[in-house]
């Protein structure tokens, strides 16, 4: 259809001849296309978490228990699973300029809406909705970062993209929490909503397509950086959508297994970053503020989780992740016991636990997804990461009304021992995967063609 069209991804240019001008360009547009997505991604963390810090005032407001609240979290993450699997099998052949950017503007449109009702009909069909949209913003990230950045460097560039999640994670809860406490709950979702407007406008100005599209070499030709798996060469050619899929994701045993453990992973994510507010107020008889605060540390970790991993990934084990999932999702375990067994009245105590939990988890979280991607190669990253982030948001869905129902039926006890166990469970699904993915030192010998452009010298 013409009326999306815009949609489609971007022919490629002409390729420049003048290295001169391609490593200005490169560098340029490398940076551009970081910043926009990194920006972009944190109003999408707006318009997610908004109704997570309302969610107090929404129980004392409209009399809602926390199954009528499960019930909503786990309607955003099945949706927004879904959605993450079907647009990023659509994202491989979008252009993730307006792919990303028209998501973000109606998960802001969405927010209001939410905002403006009353009815858990209503809340459930919004929130729902909400959690559609939000699945366009991942893909076209992961999409954007193989096709702009080389597997000896990715795991660095990944890890600060991914902290997007954490900036986004820290900034709401104080904006959702102040904008509750001054004007009430409904101002915790308009103003997540209007700033994710204006982002979507943002994002559609500064992201742009793949390096082919605007004349420059494949990253893996401009770096002179190949990966050790194989991978078919980028040379513009268009693969159906099922090709892609069958061919790259569901054909690849390792990404059955990273979608499994992410299962695990994004249960202690979510878990504790939704319900860990709760708990401190009930169990630890912190204000709603102290809790917030407290949370602002679980981000503020994983930060500093995303950059060390992805660039221990990068420099310590030659482009292995596997080594750093497993020691991460194994440490997180002692951390969620001790965050338990902490004595009530100490908020700096339980701020520096949230910050080794969100230290640990994010590392996980961020170098599963792009294992997938690398493995499945850079036609089929958005199909790949789509995949294994649809299983992780059935864990996420999982950590919402079933999680609430343990922790109603069985305490905060039974809540700690649930997800302790999907730590146990992560690591040993991701053992078998400890040697999996690795660069190569020299280019790989697909075709003549293919080795002239490996005989390139470095631009940069």
């Amino acid at each position: 259809m013409k009326l999306f069209s815009f949609l489609r991804p971007s022919p490629p240019a002409e390729e420049i001849e003048d290295k001169e001008v391609v490593k200005q360009k490169y560098k340029y547009w490398r940076w551009r296309t970081f910043y926009g997505m990194y920006v972009g991604y944190i109003f999408y963390y707006f318009s997610r978490k908004s109704f997570t810090f309302a969610m107090p005032s929404l129980m004392q407001d409209l009399g809602f228990d926390k199954g009528d609240l499960g019930i909503l979290a786990s309607i955003l993450s099945i949706c927004y699973g879904g959605s993450k699997f079907l647009s990023g099998v659509l994202s491989d052949r979008a252009n993730p300029r307006f792919f990303m950017g028209v998501g973000l503007i109606l998960t802001g449109v969405l927010n209001i809406c939410f905002g403006m009702s009353s009815s858990i009909v209503f809340f459930a069909i919004f929130w729902g909705l909400n959690g559609y949209f939000q699945g366009f913003g991942w893909p076209p990230c992961a999409r954007l970062l193989t096709h702009w950045y080389s597997q000896k460097e990715r795991g660095t560039w990944w890890g600060f993209w991914n902290t997007s999640h954490s900036v986004g994670g820290a900034l709401i809860p104080l904006i959702a929490a102040v904008c509750a406490h001054l004007w009430g709950w409904r101002f915790a979702m308009y103003i997540p909503g209007v700033l994710c407007i204006i982002g979507g406008l943002f994002v559609i100005n500064r992201l742009r397509d793949t390096p082919r599209s605007m004349g420059l070499p494949s990253i893996e030709k401009y770096k002179n950086d190949y990966s050790a798996e194989k991978e078919e060469p980028d040379d513009g050619k268009k693969s159906t959508a099922r090709q892609i899929l069958f061919n790259h994701v569901l054909k690849n045993k390792f990404i059955w297994i990273l979608a499994v453990s992410y299962f695990f992973v994004y249960i202690i994510r979510i878990a504790i970053n939704d319900w860990s507010a709760l708990f401190l107020v009930e169990m630890k008889g912190y204000s709603l503020l102290t809790a917030g605060a407290c949370i602002f540390w679980f981000e503020i970790g994983g930060i500093f989780g995303s950059l060390v991993a992805g660039w221990a990934s990068d420099k310590i084990f030659r482009g292995r992740r596997g080594p750093i999932n497993i020691l991460f999702s194994l440490a997180v375990i002692f951390a969620l016991a001790a965050f338990w067994f902490s004595p009530a009245g100490m908020p700096i105590l339980d701020s520096v636990l949230m910050f080794t939990i969100g230290f640990l988890i994010f590392g996980p979280q961020m170098l599963i997804g792009m294992v997938a991607a690398e493995l499945a190669g850079k036609k089929a990253a958005g199909s790949a990461t789509g995949f294994v982030g649809l299983v992780a948001y059935i864990g996420a869905a999982t950590a919402g009304y079933p999680l609430g129902a343990i922790c109603e039926k069985f305490g905060w006890q039974g809540f700690f021992t649930t997800v302790g166990a999907c730590g146990a469970l992560a690591v040993l699904l991701l053992l078998p995967l400890w040697k999996v993915g690795s660069r190569r030192e020299e280019p790989p010998t697909i075709s003549t063609a293919d080795n002239d452009d490996a005989a390139e010298p470095e631009l940069s």
